[in-house]
């Protein structure tokens, strides 16, 4: 099969890869997730006796990573540009979801890239493929493999290597600043440019490539941006671990001179929390040998280091928070006359209906994780007593100071007892109950702690009416402490609600507003009917513990009683 060729890479500078930890914790496999991810995965790339492609210069290459879904290669992500190298040791990592369960394939493809026009679109640009599972680099940890071009021809003597480490459940990340004082000076007629690099000593003694820095141009005292890695790529969660750190002043020809190096640790670096500030003399060992006087090659300093644990679900959970269960019905005409037995709202006394299935499936888990069981349940787009006029958002109990029912059987009393009470009317809107759910959540929000976490469960006949405003309402709840979760009930076209979900692609706001987090899981019922119970609830409950991490991480709000957040719990977390 042909590589395929991507589009742009991002501009040529050095590598800023994304602190995985900050991406929300890795779950535990649970009865809850229909298809478990069983960890994440972070992968490093390096390549050996590349293709040179330019004439004057040395390829510049860049690696795109391709995963396969549903036969179509989709690109996941692609490395920074090294410029003018044929052995080039990327910096970015790769971040997948490891699957036991699933064959997931990868195509790494190497590019010679041309500054700010990226990624060619020829062949010539190619510098090569492979293919491999990731199954296989998790197996065998690292994979060294020959780069194909184009109808399965060797690349040379390329090879790409591809390492793998796992990223533990409880893993937290680091944040690290850096400065340099007085290094040496490297170029004739201006000063250095200098870039850090950080590398892991592994048990075996290899080097493991952590993180390097931006160029500061021109500066022999640089201050280097803050940046965030993992504490398992930094030191493997081991705070005794060796580091070595490597100063090098930028070369634009892939020449880089070596001004100086220094070895530390992370138990060292935590010296630098708070006001303390930790440094190393930068060392260059020839220099040292030939140079009678030799002090160093500059000062490193760690202006600032910051430990954030990564929170798992469970640890909110088990922290106090408690998750606050909202059902509200769609009670508009086109369900039928409840009395009729054709009506999705008819009451048989033998078998419950769609609406009464969904209802106890998903209310029956959410009500393990609150204490006074107590769950609010509205009703929408009907006329109701006394003045019978259309209301889209009342409670079902007809108490509107107080629209909680004792446990998932007195929302089932209620719901029977209003039918008769009510005129199925119309249309279908549901912003208006998404906005009333959000105020409280709001109120929530307030307390800027992580004690309550709201569910909305919304079931329906037929496409929402008002779109445009569910749209804007949805915006808005992505800020705040809340998933909402919508069942289509009966056998409707609800292909206009998958809109709603963003699985495939980002809502927007009808201005153009992308939500913060995807809190939306639209399913049809109708998938589920000759299912037991428990496959709905694991199919619209699966993502809600990833939602909840994902709030709380990005409100930076931790357990009410989380465990001692020290260093040493940070790192002995099991693997």
């Amino acid at each position: 099969m042909p590589f395929s060729h991507g589009a742009a890479c991002p501009p040529s500078r050095p590598a800023t890869h994304r602190a995985t930890a900050t991406m929300g914790e890795t779950p535990e496999p649970s009865p809850q997730a229909p298809l478990a991810v069983l960890s994440k995965v972070e992968l490093r790339v390096s390549c050996k006796h590349l293709l040179d492609r330019d004439t004057l210069n040395k390829s510049d290459p860049c690696v795109l990573l391709l995963m396969q879904s549903q036969g179509q290669w989709m690109e996941v992500d692609r490395s920074e540009i090294i410029k003018s190298n044929l052995n080039p040791v990327f910096a970015k990592i790769f971040t997948v979801d490891y699957y036991f369960e699933e064959v997931q394939k990868l195509r790494f493809e190497v590019y010679d890239s041309h500054g700010h026009a990226g990624v060619g679109t020829h062949d010539d640009d190619f510098l090569g493929g492979m293919e491999c599972t990731v199954g296989q680099i998790v197996a065998q940890k690292r994979v060294t493999k020959p780069l194909f071009l184009k109808y399965g021809k060797f690349a040379g003597k390329s090879t790409i290597t591809v390492i793998s480490e796992e990223i533990s459940g409880n893993n937290g990340y680091v944040e690290l600043a850096f400065r340099a004082k007085k290094l040496d000076d490297k170029d004739l007629f201006s000063k250095s440019d200098p870039f850090l690099e950080i590398y892991r000593i592994d048990d075996d003694r290899s080097e493991q490539l952590v993180y390097r820095t931006e160029v500061v141009k021109n500066n022999l005292s640089p201050i280097w941006e803050p940046f965030k890695v993992s504490l398992n790529s930094l030191c493997s969660c081991e705070e005794k671990r060796k580091l070595r750190c490597v100063v090098w002043d930028y070369d634009s020809r892939g020449k880089h001179d070596f001004i100086g190096e220094f070895f530390t640790t992370f138990e060292e670096m935590q010296k630098a929390m708070g006001e303390n500030k930790v440094q190393w003399d930068c060392m260059n060992p020839k220099y040292k040998i030939k140079k009678r006087n030799y002090k160093n090659s500059g000062v490193v300093v760690l202006l600032d280091l910051k430990i954030h644990r990564v929170y798992s679900f469970l640890d909110y959970i088990m922290g106090g928070c408690q998750i606050h269960f909202t059902v509200a019905i769609d009670f508009t005409a086109s369900n039928g006359d409840p009395r009729n037995s054709c009506s999705l709202h008819y009451i048989n006394p033998y078998q419950p209906n769609e609406y009464l299935k969904a209802l106890v499936a998903v209310g029956e888990i959410c009500q393990d994780y609150d204490s006074d069981k107590k769950f609010s349940a509205l009703g929408f787009g009907a006329r109701i007593p006394p003045k019978y006029e259309v209301s889209h958002d009342f409670a079902i109990n007809f108490n509107p100071d107080n629209d909680e029912c004792e446990g998932i059987q007195g929302v089932v009393e209620s719901y029977q007892s209003c039918l008769p009470k009510i005129q199925l009317y119309g249309p279908t809107n549901v912003a208006p109950i998404i906005s009333k759910v959000a105020r409280v959540a709001a109120n929530e929000e307030r307390t800027k702690e992580a004690s309550q976490y709201f569910i909305l469960l919304i079931l329906t006949d037929g496409v929402v009416t008002d779109m445009a405003d569910t749209r804007e309402a949805i915006v808005r709840a992505s800020y705040l402490p809340m998933s909402i979760i919508i069942v289509g009930v009966g056998n409707a076209d609800f292909t206009d609600m998958q809109i709603l979900d963003g699985d495939d692609g980002i809502l927007r706001s009808p201005k153009g507003e992308p939500v913060l987090r995807d809190i939306v899981q639209f399913v049809p019922f109708r998938e589920f009917k000759n299912a037991s119970p428990t496959a709905l609830a694991k199919c619209v409950l699966a993502e809600v513990p990833k939602q909840v991490v994902e709030y709380y991480s990005y409100k930076a709000f931790p357990p009410r009683c989380p465990q001692p957040d020290t260093p040493d719990s940070n790192l002995s977390s099991p693997q």
